[in-house]
């Protein structure tokens, strides 16, 4: 087996491929949040429960290419975080110490209000 990226999956898809893929729905996403902050648990929850992200979610999985466990570490550890930090309408506050979420080290978030 050939030595691979620590950034690409089995697939050969990469991080920064799911971050730009799924980007758009996070984004979208934001605007849905109530309140102005929120940690990446719940933003994974609130992704859940809306069909097109909850679709988007499956994706990267399946795009991603490893097993369950480690393809959701990748998704909820480094692709919607980057996608969250990527946005201009959220800023990264800090982790979420005593955040429950088995795949990564979640974090704090908080939205920044729009000038319109």
């Amino acid at each position: 087996m050939a030595p691979r990226n620590h950034d690409t999956g089995p697939n050969g898809v990469t991080v920064d491929q799911l971050v730009d893929r799924i980007f758009p729905v996070i984004d979208d996403l934001l605007d849905r949040i109530d309140g102005d902050e929120f940690t990446t648990t719940d933003f994974i929850d609130l992704m859940h429960a809306v069909p097109g992200a909850a679709e988007a979610y499956r994706e990267a999985l399946v795009a991603w290419g490893e097993q369950e466990r480690p393809s959701k570490m990748v998704i909820h550890g480094q692709v919607i975080p980057g996608a969250l930090r990527r946005s201009e309408k959220v800023e990264w506050i800090g982790f979420a110490h005593g955040e429950v979420d088995e795949y990564a080290v979640p974090a704090w978030w908080k939205l920044i209000p729009s000038n319109s």
